[in-house]
């Protein structure tokens, strides 16, 4: 049993313990790392965001491909199912760890690969895969060990019918129909894919809407497109048990309906990664999802251990997770952070088309009595759009009626991901340099995407008077 001493040991190396430790090192910190997993990278790398978003880019193109009028009249068609689609990501994947990899060696910090638990505050064991102990200590901690999908027991996630959004890329078939229980971000964006797919898609929602944290037209928007792209919602119902079968599986529902199709798509909630890593005999209790409880600067029940990203909950996005590990190195090594890094995080969600969010929603300034007003831009009327052929969507800005303040940008629509940050440049800006008459000032190139903004705020404009 070997012994090592550092100044900081963060724990995971997806987005937000690569961002304490890159933070850290470039504060001249001397920095270990310990990954659970044989190669780097976390759940965003290799079973989350990074896959399943090249594979939803190459259904993307070929689905443009199939359904482009100058490809049809020429008889060309491209047959293509899921493993093949699906193998477009291991490509991607080696390219992030290599990259990766590249960012620990030249920052010259430690990676040490095994399964973490704490002794005490200042001392943790790694057990390898070989049985192997290592004992570290340090001054301080970072868990960023993320999240997996949570599964309730009675369900055999075994059965090589149903799945969960660790083990759907796994799949070797391309299915018929499928039914997704869980209509969160992870739920739409695969009842999405699997509908660009040519599968029959029931999606499964115990809420009233979908992704009721978004603004209500956008919600409204994706929910028709889903619609009218052929995917049954069924809103407000609950699971009652799973019935897998040697040519599909059965979802019995508490309404007493029985969903039969090829494959079941468990995406019903996450539960944090912090089991077996002795953090209650420290007095750090995860919840019952296993997240952990921290203050708004990221420590725990313990001030020199830090937690950011998944394990902490919402809003369980890798470019927060990423921040946050930026700010609590920044924290426990200064003693204090820029706030700003941790506010106002985009929504990015990859559904066809995409929604992205910053700010407030219709139903947050109508329940604070803000007087503010609303201006569109339909991209059916935008240019580029037309050009592209990706006419469905809008942007939507919602200013202050007497300051034009920008208040909150919602889109839906194709790049939405990347449209959403030229807004956000000038939400981020202090006084009146946030203001509606950017916009309506500033020269676009023409023909973009990024016109959509002079449309909104001139349509919106208009509305005051």
């Amino acid at each position: 049993m070997s012994k090592h001493n550092y100044d900081l040991i963060v724990i995971g190396t997806g987005p937000g313990g690569e961002g304490a430790a890159m933070q850290a090192a470039k504060e001249g910190k001397n920095v270990g790392v310990i990954e659970k997993h044989h190669l780097i990278g976390g759940g965003c790398t290799h079973w989350g965001t990074i896959p399943s978003k090249a594979l939803r880019h190459s259904i993307f193109r070929v689905t443009e491909f199939n359904t482009n009028n100058l490809t049809r009249e020429m008889g060309m068609n491209i047959k293509c199912g899921f493993p093949e689609m699906r193998r477009s990501a291991e490509a991607v994947i080696a390219k992030q760890i290599d990259m990766r990899q590249g960012f620990y060696n030249r920052n010259r910090v430690s990676l040490q690969h095994g399964a973490a638990k704490f002794l005490d505050v200042n001392t943790i064991e790694v057990l390898d895969d070989q049985g192997n102990l290592l004992t570290l200590t340090a001054d301080s901690f970072v868990i960023a060990t993320g999240s997996r999908p949570f599964r309730p027991p009675g369900v055999d996630f075994s059965h090589d019918r149903i799945y969960d959004s660790d083990t759907i890329m796994q799949m070797n078939h391309t299915p018929t129909s499928i039914t997704i229980y869980g209509a969160g971000v992870i739920g739409c964006e695969y009842a999405s894919m699997f509908r660009n797919l040519g599968c029959k898609v029931n999606l499964v929602n115990g809420r009233d809407k979908l992704l009721e944290f978004l603004d209500d037209e956008i919600i409204d928007a994706l929910s028709y497109h889903l619609r009218e792209r052929g995917v049954l919602i069924r809103h407000r119902e609950f699971f009652e048990r799973v019935e897998p079968r040697e040519d599909g599986v059965i979802l019995h529902l508490q309404s007493g309906k029985m969903l039969k199709t090829d494959c079941l798509l468990w995406a019903a909630g996450r539960e944090g990664n912090s089991n077996d890593m002795g953090l209650e005999s420290l007095g750090i209790v995860p919840n019952k999802r296993g997240q952990i409880e921290v203050n708004e600067d990221f420590q725990t029940k313990v001030p020199t251990i830090y937690a950011v990203g998944d394990v902490i909950g919402p809003p369980s996005l890798a470019s927060a997770a990423y921040v946050q590990g930026r700010y609590a190195a920044s924290h426990l090594i200064n003693g204090h952070a820029d706030r700003a890094m941790i506010q106002d995080i985009p929504t990015g969600i990859y559904t066809s088309p995409e929604i992205s969010s910053l700010g407030k929603t219709e139903r947050d300034l109508t329940e604070s009595r803000v007087p503010y007003e609303v201006g569109h831009s339909m991209f059916k009327s935008i240019a580029r759009a037309q050009i592209t052929g990706q006419t469905v969507g809008m942007l939507k800005l919602l200013f202050h009626r007497d300051t034009l303040e920008i208040l909150g940008i919602h889109c839906f629509g194709a790049n939405a991901s990347e449209i959403i940050h030229i807004g956000q440049a000038i939400m981020s800006q202090q006084g009146s340099a946030n203001s509606l008459k950017y916009f309506m000032n500033t020269t676009f190139n023409y023909p973009t995407m990024a016109e959509a903004y002079r449309v909104a705020a001139l349509n919106g404009y208009n509305r005051l008077f």
